[in-house]
């Protein structure tokens, strides 16, 4: 059975700093991504990593801020963020593809999600 299990999100202050992580079981993915879902709007593309290059792309609003991340003993997807801005508040979202060659940034593109865990940044 897959699972993603997420952990580490929770409530800082403008300019804190969370990680977050997404441990993966069941089978071996080829990406993972991070995406981001606040209330009224649709889920936004944050972060993903290549397994096994560890290759990493960002969106542009979180550039310089937030590090994805892997532990390949551990299965394990970190997303590091720091700066962090009232505009990151969500319930951010791991997801896992089969495929490199999909376009990383759709949500189409992933196979498998984690259940998300939110993160408040309180101004």
């Amino acid at each position: 059975q897959v699972q993603l299990v997420e952990a580490g999100g929770g409530l800082v202050q403008t300019g804190g700093s969370l990680r977050l992580s997404c441990a993966a079981s069941g089978r071996t993915f080829s990406g993972y991504g991070w995406f981001r879902q606040a209330p009224g709007k649709e889920r936004e593309f944050v972060a993903r990593i290549n397994w096994s290059t560890g290759g990493t792309n960002y969106a542009d609003s979180v550039k310089g801020r937030f590090t994805v991340s892997r532990d390949n003993a551990k299965s394990t997807v970190y997303l590091q963020m720091n700066g962090l801005k009232a505009e990151d508040t969500a319930v951010y979202y791991c997801a896992a593809t089969l495929s490199p060659f999909r376009v990383y940034t759709n949500v189409e593109s992933y196979d498998y999600w984690g259940q998300g865990t939110q993160v408040t940044v309180s101004s």
